[in-house]
């Protein structure tokens, strides 16, 4: 198993590629905690992997409030006793504002998909430096990198602020044993759900492997930021994305 004994958080864990980390961390050894809004899937996901003989308890989060943040920590450590992975997971996108290029669209971009990294990595590296070691992945976007006409710029803004955020998090924290590295994920559902046939086919067509990606896909990424088999990897961007921004 090859996170046996860690404890990790997954915000975002109740579904798409939270709830395939969450899953697949449980069944690599981990206790993980599910941090997400959405109670009643949350709570399934967990069940889910209890009654497997997994060890996995649900939190509802909202990732955008501090005192949530260091409600979750608090409540992971009296739990499990510690904190090793942190997986910034949870985000949303243009579509789930009423106006992205609106201030308030703006505003709610930035909290969910930068903000909530910056709180998370600030109380879950407090919590890891004790212990001497911990490994915090913050999930980014190939959008992160470049721009599309297809994506809203207040969400590109948020997704390249997250890659340039794990940097200098990865050399504040690397001191402490803590290593921080980001993943950008590629065109996949559920990002995709309210996308029209032809929208999906374009992205395939612009995607060299020519098929859309899966969420597990990406959780097998983080799972190798997250354990010990990336003990050297600190500060860089694993892209998961069928060679989209190869190009």
């Amino acid at each position: 198993m090859r996170l046996k004994d860690k404890v990790a958080i997954v915000t975002g864990g109740a579904h798409g590629m939270g709830e395939a980390e969450a899953r697949l961390f449980a069944k690599e050894g981990a206790a993980v905690v599910i941090a997400d809004l959405l109670t009643t899937q949350g709570e399934t996901v967990a069940a889910d992997i209890n009654a497997i003989q997994g060890r996995a308890r649900y939190i509802r989060s909202d990732v955008a409030s501090e005192t949530d943040w260091q409600n979750l920590i608090a409540e992971t450590i009296a739990s499990y006793g510690r904190l090793d992975i942190l997986v910034n997971n949870a985000g949303i996108s243009g579509s789930a504002v009423g106006d992205p290029d609106g201030l308030e669209g703006w505003h709610k971009l930035l909290a969910v998909n930068a903000t909530s990294v910056f709180l998370g990595t600030k109380h879950a590296a407090a919590a890891m430096i004790p212990n001497g070691r911990g490994s915090i992945v913050n999930i980014s976007s190939i959008i992160g990198f470049v721009g599309s006409p297809d994506s809203h710029p207040s969400y590109a803004a948020s997704k390249g602020a997250v890659r340039l955020y794990t940097k200098a998090a990865a050399a504040k924290y690397g001191p402490s044993g803590i290593r921080v590295n980001s993943v950008h994920p590629g065109y996949m559902p559920p990002m995709l759900n309210a996308t029209n046939a032809a929208g999906r086919a374009s992205k395939i067509e612009a995607t060299p492997l020519r098929r859309l990606g899966e969420p597990i896909e990406v959780a097998y990424g983080v799972l190798f930021l997250a354990s010990d088999e990336a003990s050297f990897v600190t500060g860089t961007e694993l892209v998961i994305d069928g060679g989209y921004i190869a190009q």
